[in-house]
């Protein structure tokens, strides 16, 4: 898979909702019916990360849902990549970039949103084929007003600002027109999972489905 092909498989995935869940799933039972809320509150491109021992476990569970379309996020390294891909990922994030990831995903196909923090390793991605990106951590590294004016100078790019994107700020990161959609992880909150407490889960991703973009 090249870069170019990545990116335009990506941004397909971005703009069919304009916020995709960050999930850190604990427990693999709730892996199937968290995703089925999530799709079924219009939010049907999910990012497992792979920060739990169980996570690969809920990629599988997940893969099963009619809809879903399930990534793996916080990608490192081949090995994990080559994981992800046995699980069942239909993508993959990562937090930022090197040449042995971005290798390791085109080899194996696996299309990859991966991370940048300046316009120095937005123009370094951009130079390989990368026009998709993951604007991360977004709000720590300026967030609104930063990303704005890295899209002056590299308007080729397009982002999925991720890291502090909450309700409130989620809608001024959707204005700009170098943002594809957001990554957050406010629509599937740790108390409503662990109650099993799916019918807020859902609403949540309704009022974020819900979300205008520019």
């Amino acid at each position: 898979m090249t870069p170019q092909d990545a990116s335009q498989s990506n941004e397909a995935l971005c703009r069919l909702a304009p916020v995709i869940p960050v999930l850190v799933v604990d427990d693999v039972a709730t892996a199937r019916p968290l995703a089925e809320a999530l799709v079924a509150g219009g939010l049907p491109v999910l990012e497992v990360t792979l920060r739990t021992p169980v996570a690969l476990d809920a990629i599988r569970e997940m893969a099963q849902v009619e809809g879903g379309i399930v990534g793996a996020g916080t990608l490192l390294t081949p090995q994990d990549v080559a994981a992800a891909k046995e699980a069942g990922a239909k993508f993959g994030v990562s937090p930022g970039a090197t040449d042995r990831l971005l290798q390791a995903c085109e080899d194996a196909d696996l299309p990859l949103l991966p991370g940048a923090a300046t316009s120095s390793e937005a123009m370094r991605l951009l130079e390989r084929g990368y026009s998709v990106q993951k604007f991360f951590p977004a709000e720590a590294n300026g967030g609104v007003p930063a990303l704005k004016s890295i899209g002056a100078p590299i308007p080729q790019v397009r982002f999925c600002p991720t890291g502090g994107v909450s309700p409130s700020n989620a809608p001024d990161y959707l204005a700009l027109s170098n943002t594809l959609c957001v990554g957050g992880s406010w629509v599937a909150p740790k108390d409503a999972v662990a109650k099993g407490d799916w019918a807020r889960i859902e609403d949540l991703a309704r009022e974020a489905a819900a979300l205008p973009r520019s």
